[in-house]
């Protein structure tokens, strides 16, 4: 299993529940809720559970411990930890802040109801078009997921044109590790750079109150951008 110093390539320091990295880059081990950060971040990243009604542990955000992806959070449970996940993003932000929420399409509307309630303005709805979805006998294979571009003010954020002409569907591969046991939610590396080096700048405070594996974090130690990644699981708090 891939642990979280191999994931973020350092040597890092650990004080309590705190993993520094360097000064720029912190993991906090605890649930998002509970964590209030001294600065206003620039960009929010967030791949949260998607809400498809798996029992588990609410603690843990239903999350199997001896893994370092998630399970989800039951249905029911749902519209209030998505909308917790986005009042807090919102409040950590600043005014010209940019967040980017992945989801998949089971509780999309649930997502984009709250995202209105909550107050973010949604400036792009991305597809990120995969290989390898769950093979189905009576129905088309999922083989997507919803990336959303959120701005609290349509008129003050950042946005670093990746291509000359920018679509909303981007077709990037899967992480694949042949006969390793990896996370089952991990991101490629290529889908989170793009949204980082879109929406921030280097220096800027990037901050995932979901960070699993580490991935935004590695990210951000590549592209120059600090970062604080916040994350609830048990097991890697002890890797």
């Amino acid at each position: 299993m891939v642990t979280m110093r191999e994931a973020l390539n350092g040597n890092p320091k650990r004080s309590g529940r705190i993993l520094k990295i360097d000064d720029s880059h912190i993991v906090i081990f605890d649930d998002f809720r509970n964590v209030k950060l001294n600065e206003k971040a620039d960009l929010v990243f967030a791949d949260p559970p998607f809400g498809i009604d798996f029992k588990g542990n609410l603690q843990t955000y239903h999350r199997k411990p001896d893994a370092l992806s998630y399970v989800e959070v039951p249905k029911e449970e749902y519209p209030e930890f998505i909308r917790s996940l986005l009042e807090w993003s919102y409040n950590v932000l600043k005014d010209s802040g940019s967040m980017w929420l992945l989801s998949g399409w089971n509780n999309l509307r649930v997502v984009l109801d709250a995202v209105e309630d909550v107050g973010f303005i949604q400036l792009n709805h991305c597809i990120w078009k995969y290989q390898f979805g769950v093979f189905t006998k009576r129905r088309f294979t999922t083989s997507h997921y919803h990336l959303l571009l959120l701005v609290k003010d349509e008129d003050n954020y950042t946005f670093n044109k990746p291509e000359h002409y920018a679509e909303d569907v981007w077709y990037i591969k899967r992480p694949y590790h042949h006969g390793e046991r990896t996370a089952g939610n991990e991101l490629p590396d290529e889908l989170v750079e793009k949204c980082i080096r879109t929406s921030s700048n280097k220096g800027d405070l990037v901050v995932d109150p979901v960070l699993g594996s580490g991935t935004t974090m590695r990210v951000c130690l590549k592209l120059d951008r600090r970062c604080v990644g916040i994350e609830i699981n048990p097991e890697l708090e002890k890797r």
